[in-house]
C-alpha cells in the first residue's frame, strides 16, 4: 500500500532523515522504534505532504506522491493525527469531528461515519455538545483520534498517541487503537511506549539518527536484544 525508497528529508539545510525505506501492506499495523530526535515524526509528515523530500521516492497504492501536498495526500485517503492533539480548542467535540470529514470521500458519508464512531468512542458521544478545551487529556486525544477516523481513511498515522497521558489512559488509547485496527484499518505509529506500540503491531522499523537500522517482524523486536537495552530498559 505505501512505500518509501530511499527518502532524504528534512528542515530547510538540515537532514534528518538519511535513506529510510520502508513498506506498509494493506491491513497491517506497522511501528516506527526510536528515540526522540530519531526522525520519526519527519518520516510521518514527509508521508503526509508537510515536507517534499529532497531524495527517494514515496508511493501510496501504485501512485507516486512524492511531491503532492499535504492536501493532496489527504484526498486520496492519508490522515495523520498529530502529536500533542490539535483539536479546535473553542469548538464543541461534534464540530472538531465533522471537521475531519471534510476530504471529498468522506463527506456524503458523514453521518453514517459519526455514527460508527461514536461507537467506538462512547464517551465522545456523552461529550458531543461539550467545548473540546474542557475536557481532560485523555478524552482530547480520543477526539483527535476519533476526528482522524471521520475522513475515513485508507492509512492511518498515529504520531505519539499516548504523549503527555496517565497510564491508565494509556492503557485505554492503545485499546481504542486495537479496536480500530479490528476494523480492518491499515495503521503506521510512531510512539515512545514502545512495549505496548509493538504488541499491537505486526511488522516494525527501528529508526536511529534518521536511519533504519532493524526492520522485522514485532515480536521478533521485542526479543531483540538492542530494542530490549536501548528502549525497553531490559
Amino acid at each position: 500500500m505505501l512505500r518509501l525508497e530511499g527518502i532524504d528529508a528534512g528542515y530547510g539545510a538540515t537532514t534528518i532523515l538519511h535513506g529510510v525505506s520502508l513498506e506498509v501492506r494493506q491491513g497491517e499495523v506497522v511501528t516506527i522504534v526510536g528515540a526522540n530526535g530519531a526522525g520519526k515524526t519527519t518520516t510521518l509528515r514527509t508521508i503526509a505532504g508537510l515536507l517534499t523530500p529532497s531524495a527517494g521516492s514515496i508511493s501510496f497504492e501504485g501512485q507516486d506522491i512524492t511531491r503532492l501536498s499535504a492536501h493532496e495526500t489527504v484526498e486520496l485517503g492519508i490522515t495523520l493525527i498529530p502529536e500533542g492533539r490539535q483539536l479546535f480548542p473553542d469548538m464543541t467535540v461534534e464540530e472538531n469531528l465533522r471537521m475531519g470529514a471534510y476530504r471529498r470521500g468522506a463527506r456524503g458519508q458523514t453521518e453514517q461515519t459519526l455514527e460508527e464512531v461514536l461507537a467506538l468512542f462512547p464517551r465522545l458521544k456523552e461529550r458531543l455538545g461539550q467545548q473540546a478545551s474542557s475536557m481532560s487529556g485523555g478524552e482530547q486525544q480520543m477526539a483527535a483520534i476519533a476526528r482522524g477516523m471521520m475522513a475515513r481513511p485508507r492509512l492511518l498515522m498515529f504520531d505519539e498517541p499516548s504523549l503527555g497521558l496517565a497510564p491508565i489512559i494509556v492503557a485505554q488509547v492503545f485499546e481504542v487503537i486495537e479496536r480500530i485496527v479490528a476494523t480492518g484499518a491499515t495503521v503506521l505509529i510512531v510512539e515512545q511506549n514502545v512495549f505496548h506500540t509493538l504488541k499491537a503491531a505486526d511488522r516494525g522499523y527501528v529508526l536511529e539518527n534518521g536511519e533504519i537500522v532493524i526492520a522485522d517482524d514485532a515480536a521478533a523486536l521485542l526479543r531483540n536484544d538492542h530494542v530490549r537495552q536501548a528502549y525497553l530498559g531490559i
